[in-house]
């Protein structure tokens, strides 16, 4: 057995698990952790507990320590300036008459890296893009295309059920669904029916 905490980045994103490295936390509390993508900020939603090892994926990352007030301020900060950065790549994309779609921009906790998600139908050649965002910020740039189940994720909304979406609110990973599931139940086949705003089938047929 290993000793472990839960984090999550985001609502309704995944949980990892981290390796608390001899500190006691507790859920609902948050914590600055070590990431693949540097330093992050973190919700603790499961506190310090004991897995079966082959239940990780090694090497655990380590909880450097628990978050202060002034992390907070951090957080708040960074989000100003992703809305700048938001903007700025909008205006970049027109002007480089760009096919692609900006959904989100994501600063690192230790602003080392902006990562732009964006969508679109086919390949973007964005290195030019990249010169530029990077001449604006003087840090790394990531651009990430992702699919729409994960832009109907990260922009929430309000499903056909009249309720803000399932994967924006409570499902930390997305599931196969397939339309078995739906003849399973005896509904109608129906796409309109029976598709998400995000156009694939809805999760909550699972």
């Amino acid at each position: 057995m290993i000793e472990v905490v839960g984090i999550r980045f985001k609502k309704a994103g995944k949980m990892y698990y981290f390796d608390p490295d001899g500190q006691k936390l507790e859920r609902g509390g948050f914590a600055i952790v070590e990431t693949a993508r540097g330093i992050e900020y973190g919700a603790v939603i499961k506190e310090n507990t004991f897995v079966p090892e082959e239940t990780i994926v090694p090497p655990l990352k380590k909880v450097l320590r628990p978050a202060t007030a002034e992390d907070a301020k951090v957080v708040e900060a960074n989000a100003k300036k992703e809305e700048e950065a938001f903007r700025i790549c909008l205006q970049k994309i027109a002007r480089l008459e760009l096919d692609m779609k900006l959904v989100d921009v994501e600063m690192t906790f230790d602003k080392n890296k902006l990562i732009f998600y964006f969508t679109s139908d086919g390949r973007v050649d964005f290195r030019e893009l990249v010169k530029e965002l990077a001449a604006v910020f003087r840090m790394r740039i990531e651009l990430r295309q992702i699919g729409v189940r994960d832009e109907a994720k990260m922009l929430s909304g309000i499903g056909i059920c009249g309720r803000a979406l399932c994967c924006a609110t409570f499902l930390g990973d997305f599931q196969p669904v397939s339309i078995k599931m739906a003849k399973d139940q005896n509904l109608a086949l129906n796409p309109t029916k029976i598709s998400g705003i995000c156009g694939r089938l809805m999760c909550c047929l699972k």
